[in-house]
């Protein structure tokens, strides 16, 4: 089964390309995305790569968790699930002025 990892303190200039490229030296890779801004199309600095089993998600935690990464130090861990943001006020809230 397949795991997901979070990665984060990339390198604005990181692409999905060379993210997986990195990955694939500790086993097979399912995917790998950069987070983008919606307004401004830059990097957030941080994305996630799906490793095809556990024991290839261990090996790369170990290989890239704190090292450098194109010039920057990374945090590699297991991805946690999303959790709900919870109501924002979005626009079903009616305001009185």
């Amino acid at each position: 089964m397949a795991k997901k990892l979070y990665v984060g303190g990339l390198p604005y200039s990181t692409t999905a390309d060379s993210l997986k490229g990195a990955f694939a030296q500790a086993g097979a890779v399912e995917s790998a995305v950069v987070i983008m801004d919606k307004m401004t199309g830059r990097s957030k600095g941080f994305g996630f790569v799906e490793m095809s089993n556990d024991n290839e998600a261990e090996a790369a935690i170990e290989m890239y968790n704190g090292k450098d990464f194109e010039g920057r130090t990374i945090t590699v861990n297991e991805a946690r699930p999303l959790e709900p943001r919870g109501d924002r006020g979005g626009s079903d809230q009616r305001r009185r002025f």
